[in-house]
């Protein structure tokens, strides 16, 4: 798991990396490719932590990587670099910018370099299977040759192929390909501290990007300067701007949920821990998170959500005793904040 972060020179993108991880990754010279871990912030986890003030604590994370290349064959070593991320952050030079029609402008320059690049796999791809025999076809040439040619009107049209609606097989057959546009992308418009009403402005952005594509605002100045603060002083800064959460934290819980992914808790006086799994998991799959033998040994899940769980006056005990705390087999599906406790046998 981890999500790229992506976009023209000088738009801002080493600075928002540096933000979220706190990796100045322009002091790390001759790496094409910088990966830093951010905590996702998280105000239930914090209550849990408060509550039950555990001898260690494990907020969820995500990893970002920061690119650092140009020239004529930059997206060809990126696709390398860049196969495993689930998603992207696009940034967008919006601090000197000065209208819409060119912020959109540097939007397209990149997104339709990758369009291109997409599209030349499918033409390569496409032209291979002309010269295959049905008989010849392997089951996924098959699908293959009935996504393809849909997958090249879309991006001939300009259209990144996330705008595709695909069966599951579909999706699952061309993820090896690591088409560009097909991943989730947060649009992050990087602002002066002069702009005025950024609420307007990201929804005259989105009105010209991708509508699977979500639009945020961050002004990356000010936002490094919240992140080095100490927890006490940045309450106090961002009192003072009439800011109640900064927008890297947004920025980070966003894209971390745009690529599908969720946490839930187990808690206890040696350890609060937040758990990522994918969204839509099962209990015994989420169990896996932990450890493959929960998964294997499965058995029931005892779940309480943090809602009921606060509710009950901060107390396992006092939630079982309310019928709020459930058991839950395998076809549960978890669900986000969760509080459980597996039961397992190997």
């Amino acid at each position: 798991m981890e999500i790229g972060i992506i976009g023209l020179n000088q738009s801002g993108k080493s600075t928002l990396f540096q933000i979220m991880t706190g990796i100045n990754s322009r002091e790390i010279f001759g790496e094409q490719f910088v990966k830093g871990i951010a905590r996702v912030p998280d105000a239930r986890f914090e209550r849990l932590v408060d509550i039950f003030k555990p001898k260690k604590i494990s907020p969820a994370t995500v990893p970002f990587v920061d690119v650092n290349l140009s020239g004529k064959e930059a997206w060809d070593k990126a696709r390398n670099g860049l196969g495993t991320s689930d998603g992207f952050i696009h940034i967008i030079d919006a601090f000197t910018s000065v209208s819409v029609d060119e912020m959109c402008r540097c939007y397209r320059q990149l997104e339709d370099e990758l369009i291109l690049a997409d599209l030349i796999i499918v033409e390569n791809k496409l032209e291979r299977l002309s010269k295959v025999s049905q008989k010849s076809m392997r089951p996924e040439d098959h699908i293959h040759a009935k996504v393809l040619p849909r997958a090249k009107e879309f991006l001939e049209n300009g259209r990144p192929l996330r705008e595709l609606e695909l069966a599951a097989d579909e999706l699952a057959s061309i993820r090896g390909f690591t088409f560009w546009t097909i991943r989730p992308e947060l649009i992050v418009l990087n602002v002066s501290e002069e702009t005025g009403d950024t609420h307007f402005l990201t929804s005259e952005v989105q009105k010209c990007v991708s509508p699977v594509s979500p639009v945020v605002a961050i002004c990356c100045q000010i936002e490094l300067e919240i992140s080095t603060l100490s927890p006490a002083d940045r309450g106090e800064f961002l009192a003072s701007l009439g800011i109640k959460t900064p927008a890297f934290e947004r920025i980070i819980q966003t894209s971390f949920s745009l690529i599908g992914r969720m946490s839930y808790f187990t808690v206890g006086e040696d350890e609060v821990k937040a758990w990522v799994i994918p969204t839509n998991s099962t209990a015994p799959k989420a169990a896996s998170a932990i450890h493959k033998d929960f998964e294997r040994g499965f058995i029931k899940a005892e779940v309480v959500s943090y809602n009921d769980f606060i509710a009950s006056g901060n107390s396992i005990e006092a939630a079982r005793s309310k019928g709020r705390l459930r058991l839950e087999g395998k076809e549960y599906i978890v669900q986000e904040s969760d509080i459980i406790n597996f039961r397992f046998n190997v």
